[in-house]
């Protein structure tokens, strides 16, 4: 297995995909591609934090050797076919979970910004909305729960830099957030975190609807891509569209 020095090469094995994700790989603006072979590679996998897809030739090397150098960190796969969903299935047996993901269509003219507006301003009293600066991307990496929001990004420059997100706090601390998971030439893709203790109250609408709001003022796509039904549902509400499911896999601890 070797690491791509020129992500792009790898496009032609991912030719049926479309998604952020990707773009962001293979343009290298976040994340890393591996084959395995530097001249003859027959399979690709491109990753960008927990989040792989897997194309080309299916390959258990290749899918056996890349498990093994992230150790037992956390990883979501998805196969570009069948193939790869059988051979995912094949390697890993009960300790790969089946579910699904919800596509949503990436169109900027679908959004109602008075909609959107409405939704940032009934945020109930005692919160308030506030951009991630410095200080709160700290924050947010020091709790379990909130570090997707910003980890990553490095340090704070390079989130400065390329990302963009907003928290609601109580009391000056962080109790929900959405942000740039990763962004990509022309957007992001939305990440949404919600304490555990402070769910079911409108925050992680109001802080999805402000950062969607500021990401079409940039002429940035606010790119959703739904992990669970609950948050197909608050991306529904906030003005995307349903376009399909596709079956992924979460890796139990190795």
């Amino acid at each position: 297995m070797q690491k791509l020095n020129n992500p792009e090469k790898a496009s032609p094995f991912f030719e049926r995909a479309q998604d952020t994700m990707l773009a962001a790989c293979l343009q290298g603006v976040m994340g890393e591609v591996y084959v395995d072979e530097q001249e003859k590679s027959a399979s690709a996998i491109a990753v960008v934090g927990d989040f792989a897809r897997l194309g080309g030739i299916p390959s258990k090397t290749l899918l056996r050797e890349f498990v093994a150098m992230r150790g037992p960190a956390y990883l979501i796969l998805v196969g570009s076919d069948q193939g790869w969903n059988r051979l995912i299935e094949e390697v890993f047996g009960n300790k790969a979970r089946a579910f699904t993901r919800y596509a949503l269509k990436k169109n900027e003219h679908s959004f109602n910004e008075a909609v959107l507006q409405s939704t940032v301003e009934a945020l109930k009293e005692g919160y308030v909305l506030k951009p991630i600066d410095e200080h709160l991307y700290h924050q947010c990496l020091s709790q379990a729960w909130s570090k997707d929001l910003v980890s990553l990004f490095p340090s704070y420059e390079l989130y400065a830099e390329h990302g963009l997100g907003f928290c609601a706090l109580k009391d000056g601390s962080v109790v929900s957030g959405a942000s740039s998971y990763y962004s990509y030439p022309g957007g992001i893709e939305i990440e949404v975190d919600t304490h555990p203790e402070q769910r079911r109250q409108g925050l992680a609408a109001a802080c999805s609807a402000k950062l969607i709001l500021t990401c079409l003022q940039k002429g940035l796509f606010p790119s959703w891509d739904a992990h669970t039904k609950q948050s197909l549902q608050l991306a529904l509400r906030l003005g995307y569209h349903f376009d399909h499911e596709y079956a992924a896999y979460e890796l139990l601890t190795m």
